[in-house]
C-alpha cells in the first residue's frame, strides 16, 4: 500500500447570528454565506462535512475519503471517540466572534452517551489568533453555586454574577473541559481544536432573537445537568518552551486525552528546507495561522496561506515547507 499525500481541506461555512466577516476579508473563506460565525476546516461531523480542494481526492468528503483509506487516521487515532469508520476524532475551526457567544456547556462523553444517542462530548482548546482590546471570555464560575439558584439566575437574565470573566489577548491558549460553563467573548477571533462533536447547551443568550426573528432555543436543563457548579478557578497560561532546529522553531500548546496541539513557527528565508512526516500512529492537520510559503512533496507544489488547512496522512510521504508561516499541528 503506497504512502498518503497530503491535501488541502475545504471548509464548511456556518452563519450564526454573532459572527463577523474577518473569515472572509482576513482569510478569503468563500461559503457564499453574507457573515460568517464558523469556518469547519477540517471535519468528518454530519452537521458540516469538509471537502477535499486539490488532488486525486478533489470534490470528495473527507469521511468518504478515510473510509477508503482507513490507514490514514493511523494505527492508534482511530481508536480515540470510538474509531467509527471515516470519522475523525477532532474537529478543527476558526470562530470569529463579531458579538458575544452564548453562555453554554458541553457534556462530557459519559453524559453524551446517556442522553444524546451514544454521541461524543466535547472537550476543547482555544488559540486566541486575534482579540479586540477590551475581548474577553466566560470561563467558569467565581463562586459555588447551586443548581436551582443558577436557574433562576438564567431564567432573570441575571446569570453574569455567577460568571467568571477573563480578559484575554493575542497567543493566549485556553482548555474549555467538558462541563465547564463558557463562552466567547465579542472582539475575539479563535482557532478551536475539539472532539468531533456538535453538542452544545444554551443556558443564556441575552434574549436575542434570529434573522426571522425568533429567540434562539436554550437547553437550560440539559445544561445544569451537565455542567460543574463549583467555582472554577482563574487559568494560567501553560509553560510554552520553544525548541530550534534549522528553519524552524516548535512549543507544545497544550495535550489532553483526545488531541495535543503543537504551534510551529517556520522561517526559511536562508533557503533551508523544513522536512515534515506524520508518523505512522497518527494523522496531522496543519492549520495555517500567519504567512504564507509552498508545502511540496515529489513533483507536487501546494501554495499555502494564512487560513489553509492540510491534512497530513498518517505515515505519509516526506514534505518540504518553505516560507514564513506560523502554524497549529494537531495530532491524536
Amino acid at each position: 500500500m503506497g504512502q498518503g499525500r497530503p491535501f488541502i481541506c475545504k471548509p464548511v461555512g456556518k452563519d450564526y447570528l454573532w459572527g463577523g466577516k474577518r473569515l472572509q476579508e482576513d482569510m478569503v473563506k468563500e461559503t457564499g454565506l453574507s457573515h460568517l460565525a464558523e469556518s469547519w476546516e477540517c471535519s468528518t461531523h454530519p452537521d458540516g462535512p469538509s471537502t477535499v480542494a486539490d488532488g486525486v481526492y478533489r470534490g470528495m468528503e473527507l469521511s468518504e475519503v478515510l473510509r477508503e483509506h482507513p490507514e490514514y487516521l493511523g494505527s492508534h487515532a482511530g481508536y480515540i471517540g470510538g474509531g467509527e469508520a471515516g470519522q475523525l476524532p477532532v474537529l478543527v475551526k476558526f470562530i470569529d466572534a463579531k458579538e458575544d457567544l452564548s453562555v453554554q456547556v458541553h457534556p462530557t462523553d459519559a453524559y453524551a452517551k446517556e442522553h444524546e444517542n451514544g454521541q461524543q462530548g466535547k472537550t476543547e482548546l482555544w488559540y486566541i489568533m486575534d482579540a479586540a482590546k477590551d475581548a474577553g471570555i466566560v470561563y467558569g464560575l467565581r463562586r459555588n453555586a447551586e443548581r436551582e439558584v443558577l436557574r433562576q439566575a438564567a431564567l432573570d437574565g441575571k446569570l453574569d454574577r455567577y460568571l467568571r470573566r477573563i480578559p484575554v489577548k493575542k497567543d493566549q491558549v485556553f482548555f474549555i473541559k467538558a462541563g465547564m460553563i463558557h463562552a466567547v467573548g465579542a472582539g475575539c477571533l479563535i482557532a478551536e481544536i475539539q472532539e468531533n462533536s456538535n453538542l452544545t447547551y444554551r443556558l443564556y443568550d441575552y434574549d436575542r432573537v434570529d434573522k426571522s426573528g425568533r429567540k434562539r432555543q436554550l437547553h437550560v436543563e440539559k445544561a445544569l445537568d451537565a455542567a460543574e457548579l463549583t467555582r472554577t478557578e482563574a487559568p494560567g497560561q501553560p509553560m510554552r518552551v520553544l525548541r530550534y532546529e534549522p528553519g524552524c522553531a516548535r512549543e507544545l500548546l497544550g495535550r489532553c486525552r483526545y488531541f495535543e496541539v503543537h504551534r510551529m513557527l517556520v522561517n526559511t528565508e536562508r533557503r533551508q528546507i523544513v522536512k515534515f512526516r506524520a508518523d505512522e500512529l497518527s494523522f496531522r492537520i496543519l492549520l495555517c495561522m500567519e504567512g504564507c510559503g509552498t508545502l511540496s512533496f515529489g513533483d507536487t507544489v501546494l501554495e499555502i496561506y494564512r487560513g489553509d488547512c492540510i491534512f497530513v496522512p498518517a505515515d505519509s510521504v516526506d514534505i518540504r515547507i518553505h516560507g514564513r508561516l506560523q502554524f497549529l499541528d494537531v495530532r491524536c
